[in-house]
């Protein structure tokens, strides 16, 4: 499984329901939609992208779209350990409305997600094999319950360290795909059932978006690849050169 996310997505219902039916997003409703979740930030017109392969923008992208009583946007700065400390404006914005985050990282075997009703969180999740259980808020919902029960164990590596059991009851990218389709009505790896979205339908609008208080495009893609080595059990040390050397975690 290789399936990478970073989808947050406000419906005034429901949301597979919608998406089925949505057709072009208009640029000037979806511009206005970016605009109003980052405040403040440059924006700049980029080449957009069927959703399939944009729910992971390469640094510094967005990907959105404004349909009718659903609006989507894609950007890996909205990959966070902990959903529930999204930041507040992106919350504010889902009043009367249900907003879901979906955040999954195939190489850490990462996967959170959160779902607040008119600005109430109601669930949240953020779990990998290596940081165990980051967050758990709210009652499961009913998709969860076979993977909390074992009905979906990861089978032992035969050619890892002695055969060790797999550290969680299941695999987070297999629930990540059952997510997608409960929340959106489709999914990314794995069979589609009968009734599912096909993602590759769904055409985003592109936007390159910087932060001017932020830091500059290199600093942040440096700091995004060292939160990933830390959750992959490394970490950096940087000499009096500059120059950064992985250190193993003790």
């Amino acid at each position: 499984m290789g399936a990478k996310t970073g989808l947050l997505v406000y419906g005034d219902g429901d949301i597979p329901a919608a998406l089925r039916q949505v057709t072009l997003a208009g640029i000037a409703e979806t511009t206005e939609l970016v605009g109003r979740l980052y405040p403040g930030w440059d924006t700049e017109a980029a080449e957009g992208e069927i959703l399939t392969e944009g729910t992971y923008p390469a640094p510094g992208l967005t990907y959105a779209a404004s349909f009718p009583e659903t609006d989507v946007v894609c950007d890996r700065r909205l990959m966070i350990d902990r959903p529930s400390q999204l930041p507040e404006h992106l919350i504010a914005a889902s009043a009367g409305r249900r907003m879901v985050l979906h955040a999954m990282h195939s190489v850490v075997d990462g996967l959170a997600f959160a779902v607040w009703e008119d600005g109430r969180l109601v669930r949240s999740l953020s779990l990998s094999p290596d940081s165990g259980v980051i967050e758990d808020i709210g009652e499961p919902f009913p998709f969860e319950g076979p993977y909390w029960s074992g009905d979906h164990p990861v089978k032992p590596d035969p050619d890892g360290e002695g055969g060790a059991p797999y550290p969680l009851p299941f695999h987070p990218l297999e629930l990540g795909e059952e997510a997608l389709r409960a929340f959106f009505g489709f999914v990314l790896e794995g069979r589609p059932a009968p009734d599912d979205i096909d993602p590759d339908g769904l055409r985003l609008h592109g936007f390159r978006l910087t932060d001017p208080a932020g830091p500059d495009p290199a600093q942040r893609q440096a700091d995004l690849e060292r939160a990933a080595q830390r959750m992959r059990g490394t970490t950096w040390q940087v000499g009096p050169d500059g120059t950064q050397t992985r250190v193993p975690a003790r």
